[in-house]
C-alpha cells in the first residue's frame, strides 16, 4: 500500500512562486522515479517533470525549462516541485507520482491558479 499526501497549491499572481510537496508512505522502496503531471480543465494529463532515482536524471515539459525544478528530500520520502515565474496556462491541477517496482501511484491533486 502506497499514500501520497499532496501540499502547497494555491493561489498565486502571474509571475510569482510556488512549491509543492509530495509525502510518500507505506511500502514504497525501491521507487523507480517520482514526478509531476498536471491537468488544465478540458485537457489531457502532461508531464511536468520526472526525476529518474537510478541515475538521478530529469525530464522537464519544455514550457516549463528554466522556471520549475524537480527535487527529493529522501530522508522524508518527500519530491518537491519549485515553480517560479508561473504563467496564467501554468494554471491545472497538479498530481504527484511516483513508480514503486513498475508500478505507478497518484496523489490526490492540488490546485494551482495563476491569475493574470
Amino acid at each position: 500500500q502506497v499514500q501520497l499526501v499532496e501540499s502547497g497549491g494555491g493561489v498565486v499572481q502571474t509571475g510569482g512562486s510556488l512549491k509543492l510537496a509530495c509525502a510518500a508512505s507505506g511500502t514504497i522502496f525501491p521507487i523507480n522515479a517520482m514526478g509531476w503531471y498536471r491537468q488544465a480543465p478540458g485537457k489531457q494529463r502532461e508531464m511536468v517533470a520526472i526525476l529518474v532515482t537510478s541515475g538521478g536524471n530529469t525530464h522537464y515539459l519544455d514550457s516549463v525549462k528554466g522556471r520549475f525544478a524537480i527535487s527529493t528530500d529522501n530522508d522524508k520520502n518527500t519530491v518537491y516541485l519549485q515553480m517560479n515565474s508561473l504563467k496564467p496556462e501554468d494554471t491545472a491541477v497538479y498530481y504527484c507520482n511516483i513508480i514503486v517496482r513498475a508500478n505507478p501511484y497518484w496523489g490526490q491533486g492540488t490546485q494551482v491558479t495563476v491569475s493574470s
